[in-house]
């Protein structure tokens, strides 16, 4: 063995021991305060355990992770799972809360802030970002969508239905609220695979425009409104929402929707968006905006480096905005806020049930997309089930009317018509 071998070699062995020493006394910190059903397996077989019989296992393949792992943060941890340095053994969505407190034990807290840099948005770069995240592949979303392929909050009455169920109580949900009725157009801005659009050609008598960047979903969404006979009703386009009124016209839809598209619109960019739907429609033309929104007020992510982890790996450009902004700039663009609903707690049971889902068809998964793209996916849906049931982010609809006049928006007294089937 040369000199520099062996000098390398004791180096490794000198931190791998310290780092041992740094795990094991964050295992003796969470043991003392209650413990963890957790054990952490070392690169030599050696394994940590925090206290309580173990259900979960972290099982570490690189000696150099040892040193993160002393104190570690969501984004290490979650970085060192997507690059194959870190195993997790056993369910992810029983993982992530255990992983909370080791963050919180280890010193670094999940709730801290830190600043953020808004991104450059133009249609080129939008189109770039939605079509990394969308364009995976619509096979791989079909193994854990529901029947629909609805990409977005559902809506529990009881917390017992099924997804399929559940989503199609999102869309009736939604055409409520917007009271859509025989004859009228309606606008999807980011109609996804075409579940909107079709289910309220199908249910509610509209004419429908969806509107969407991701070349795999505007495949898909026309083949699947072509066999269901809707091709004279329902229309899907590849249009970004700056070029609505280039395309449509002023004042040319009833009603408008938007679900789960303004969180890749960018903070800087809500008063366009906005101001683009309101120049489609009539004069007390209904839309609905429903929107993952940020939880702090300075529009600060969430700290541990969460946000970068997302923004870096599942979606490029995602800006959140807080409530007050989206109401506000809604309501400069025209719009008077008639109804703000929050939906946190269903989007926590909307990820429970993708991630679970998406574990019950690991193999084929694997197959479409890769080992790294498929540890992506897991993170990410199990990760923010947990942060929207911790609260670190929320999601609302509001539902606004175009105001142009002085006057009655014409709905009615009270809010029952949103809930009357």
């Amino acid at each position: 063995m040369g000199i520099a071998q062996a000098l390398t070699r004791r180096a490794g062995t000198q931190v791998t021991g310290a780092a041992r020493s740094g795990i094991e006394r964050l295992a003796a910190r969470v043991a003392a305060a209650g413990g963890l059903p957790l054990e952490v397996e070392l690169p030599d077989g050696a394994c940590v355990g925090f206290g309580l019989p173990a259900r979960i296992r972290l099982v570490v393949h690189e000696p150099s992770l040892l040193v993160e792992l002393a104190s570690p943060s969501f984004a290490a941890l979650a970085e060192a799972y997507v690059n194959g340095r870190l195993e997790v053994q056993g369910d992810l969505l029983e993982a992530l809360p255990l992983a909370e407190r080791l963050v919180e034990a280890g010193g670094c807290s999940v709730a801290q802030r830190v600043a953020g840099a808004l991104a450059r948005h133009t249609a080129r770069t939008d189109r770039s970002a939605i079509r990394y995240h969308y364009d995976v592949g619509n096979a791989f979303y079909r193994l854990w969508l529901d029947e629909r392929m609805v990409y977005s909050c559902a809506y529990f009455r009881t917390g017992d239905e099924t997804l399929d169920e559940a989503q199609r109580a999102k869309l009736d949900h939604i055409c409520r609220k917007l009271r859509l009725a025989p004859g009228e157009r309606l606008l999807d801005v980011g109609c996804g695979w075409g579940g909107l659009v079709i289910h309220a050609a199908q249910h509610y008598g509209v004419s429908a425009v969806g509107i969407t960047l991701s070349a795999e979903q505007h495949a898909l969404a026309r083949a699947r409104i072509a066999a269901l006979g809707l091709a004279d009703r329902v229309e899907v386009e590849l249009l970004d929402y700056r070029e609505l009124v280039a395309r449509h016209g002023r004042d040319s839809f009833d009603k408008a929707a938007s679900i789960g598209m303004f969180e890749h619109v960018g903070l800087k960019h809500l008063a366009q968006y906005f101001a683009s739907v309101a120049a489609v429609l009539r004069d007390r033309g209904l839309f609905l905006n429903h929107g993952i929104t940020a939880a702090d007020v300075e529009h600060r992510p969430v700290g541990s480096g969460i946000g970068d982890f997302v923004g870096k790996y599942v979606f490029p450009q995602g800006e959140l905005p807080h409530l007050h902004l989206a109401v506000r700039e809604m309501s400069a663009a025209g719009f008077e806020v008639v109804d703000v609903e929050s939906l946190r707690p269903h989007y926590a049971k909307t990820l429970a049930h993708w991630s679970q889902r998406l574990d019950r068809h690991l193999d084929e998964a694997a197959r479409l997309v890769g080992d790294r793209t498929l540890r992506i996916w897991r993170a990410y849906l199990a990760g923010c089930s947990h942060g929207f049931r911790q609260g670190w982010m929320s999601i609302h609809q509001l539902l606004g009317s175009v105001q142009r006049q002085p006057g009655s928006t014409g709905l009615p007294l009270t809010r029952d018509w949103i809930y009357r089937d």
